[in-house]
């Protein structure tokens, strides 16, 4: 009988047989999620190159039988059509002064008020965060009447206050995610920098914002893609067209004697570019920021 070592480290050789299986059941396994991916794949870009595909076909064959993906001929006249019928540009000029501001709220509130959750103790703080939570759970198709009367009271419809200012008040979502990211931080850094003579507002500024930065990257970027496909917001609280964002302005396309399918999708591609630039520059940073929350949050 040998010792347990030696058990240990005896190596069999493996039959060729059973290599040969093991080799044909990791091939038929990769095969299958490789099949699988490809579906995928398909089901998510077969819209997309739909709309590329109607976005460069003519009115007449448009709707041609069986579906051509490929236009014969191309009319990539399509595109300047669209800028010359609908003013494409002002709306996406309108979008990204209302995105500009939006951010710049978002980032803001939320920062301050995840660090005074996550660094300050004070008699019902576990209450009021409760309470900020709970107002996730509000639908806001409940909250949209009661805001269009305010707004109004106010005389702010027809202007890009209430699109922008709500945002200066924070929101629940990234509010909690960041103060999760902050309680990963150790305090001791605080107490290092209010030795140094840092005040708390310096603290925040050259200590915890710079190692917040994947977190600000996840909420610039999901409230960029907010505001970008808001539609309902703009739709309720202006009235003048030359207002009017880019989600909104495509409805122009659309009019009472029928739809311009070509000029819309032509319209929906360019609208569907700063979105895709916006993922492929910020991709690196959001993912870390996603993996980074789910490891530590």
């Amino acid at each position: 009988m040998g010792t347990p070592s030696s058990i240990l480290t005896t190596d069999e050789p493996i039959h060729p047989v059973n290599r040969s299986t093991r080799r044909t059941r990791t091939f038929v396994a990769r095969l299958v999620v490789y099949l699988a991916m490809i579906v995928l794949s398909l089901a998510v870009l077969i819209p997309f190159i739909w709309m590329i595909s109607t976005s460069l076909k003519s009115s007449s064959t448009m709707w041609s039988f069986p579906p051509k993906w490929i236009p014969k001929p191309f009319e990539w006249k399509n595109y300047s059509q669209a800028f010359h019928e609908v003013p494409l540009a002002r709306y996406f000029g309108n979008t990204m002064i209302i995105e500009f501001f939006v951010i710049l709220g978002q980032v803001l509130s939320c920062t301050l008020i995840a660090y005074g959750f996550s660094r300050f103790r004070f008699r019902g703080r576990e209450v009021l965060f409760m309470i900020v939570l709970a107002t996730m759970l509000i639908p806001q198709q409940v909250t949209m009447i009661p805001m269009f009367e305010m707004f109004k009271w106010l005389g702010w419809i027809n202007t890009y206050l209430p699109l922008t200012v709500p945002s200066y008040f924070g929101n629940p979502f990234y509010i909690f995610m960041m103060r999760q990211f902050l309680q990963t931080i150790p305090l001791d850094l605080d107490e290092a920098a209010k030795i140094d003579g840092a005040n708390s507002f310096q603290t925040l500024w050259r200590i915890i914002v710079p190692l917040l930065r994947s977190s600000i990257m996840i909420v610039i970027v999901f409230t960029f893609t907010d505001v970008y496909n808001d539609f309902m917001g703009p739709l309720i609280y202006l009235d003048d067209p030359n207002k009017f964002t880019l989600a909104v302005g495509l409805e122009n396309f659309v009019s009472g004697f029928g739809t311009e399918w070509n000029l819309l999708m032509a319209g929906s591609t360019v609208a569907l570019l700063p979105l895709l630039i916006l993922y492929y520059f910020a991709q690196k940073q959001l993912i870390g920021g996603i993996a980074s929350m789910g490891l530590k949050g």
